[in-house]
């Protein structure tokens, strides 16, 4: 029987897929807005694409930021006071894209819309750099101590692996909008979409090449864990190959599931690459935080999944079902809200 320390960094693991998978396409969208639509009916068709399920996609990573406090209260701390300055700016570009999307219609003046959907593009980019950079120290190692605190700065989170994977994440989420796009849209929009995918694919292939040779030397997630993290970096590289394949022969759904797929083997990587551990200290091998010293008590790890047995199929059933209502393609003839 899996234990429960074991249990709940899965389940985190579980969560960061979704979120990356959901909400990857909508950064994707948001940094595609300036470039697929030429006039504000475009734009506001680029924008309804994703209206109904923005939010709802961001709700995934509250939740694993609520699940990492209450069953690793250490690696929480560790985390969030460490990249302390990166959250915020995260956060603010969140603050700023969701008053966006909420405002922009507000007004019919031509530079009311151009300003916002900067804040659009702005707010979609900076989480995606961020989020790669963060996910590439993480494995990499930071400065920890023996008494689980960073002693780096901002600086030091943006070494060349760092960034090449915040770049590699940026790249990613643009392909995944786009394919999501060229499913999503009709037009002129959809001709450009899928123009996109075939420019941008190639670009993100080398990108994750160059990533993964860094990345072996740079860290241990491939060389040390076990044959399954270079088994899912396989796998990952060969849905990405599959995606290229199939959008280049206009077979949109089915790329996006190998997107999606790709994304979700990456996760998997890294996490199972990391496990036991959940951040490695660069200072002292011995000092990296683990399922076992950064986690909460058991009567705690019991209780929340009780807890999470009940309400995450529920979730879930009504996040399909949203997606399921708002299925449909949209046109510039289509009521555009945003």
């Amino acid at each position: 029987m899996i234990e429960l320390n074991a249990l709940w960094f899965l389940l985190i693991a579980v969560l960061f897929i979704g979120f990356f998978i959901l909400e990857g396409f909508d950064y994707g969208v948001g940094m595609l807005l300036p470039f697929l639509g030429k006039t504000d009916r475009e734009r506001r068709q680029i924008i309804n694409t994703i209206g109904p399920v923005w939010d709802g996609n961001e709700v995934w990573m509250i939740t694993a930021g609520g699940a990492m406090f209450a069953a690793f209260p250490h690696w929480y701390a560790t985390l969030f006071s460490g990249f302390y300055l990166a959250l915020v700016l995260m956060l603010l570009a969140l603050i700023l894209r969701g008053v966006a999307f909420e405002f922009r219609s507000k007004q019919p003046g031509k530079r009311w819309r151009q300003w916002w959907d900067r804040a659009i593009f702005f707010g979609s980019f900076l989480p995606a750099l961020l989020w790669g950079v963060a996910l590439a120290n993480i494995v990499r190692g930071v400065p920890i101590d023996e008494n689980m605190i960073y002693t780096g700065d901002l600086l030091t989170l943006l070494n060349p692996l760092g960034l090449l994977a915040g770049v590699v994440a940026v790249a990613a989420f643009v392909v995944h909008g786009a394919i999501f796009l060229a499913l999503k849209t009709d037009g002129a929009v959809r001709e450009r979409a899928e123009a996109m995918t075939k420019k941008a694919g190639p670009v993100l292939t080398v990108l994750i090449a160059l990533l993964v040779i860094v990345g072996y030397f740079e860290t241990d997630v491939l060389t040390t864990q076990g044959v399954v993290p270079p088994i899912t970096a396989i796998g990952s590289g060969a849905a990405l190959l599959a995606t290229g394949w199939l959008v280049n022969d206009k077979r949109f759904g089915w790329g996006f599931f190998t997107m999606c797929l790709h994304i979700a083997l990456t996760v998997i990587t890294v996490f199972r690459g990391l496990f036991p551990r959940v951040m490695v200290s660069s200072l002292n091998p011995d000092w990296s935080l683990t399922i076992y010293n950064a986690s909460s008590s058991e009567y705690t790890l019991q209780v929340m999944t009780v807890v999470a047995l009940i309400l995450v199929p529920i979730v879930l059933v009504y996040q399909g079902w949203t997606y399921w209502v708002f299925r449909k393609r949209i046109s510039t003839g289509s009521k555009l809200e945003y």
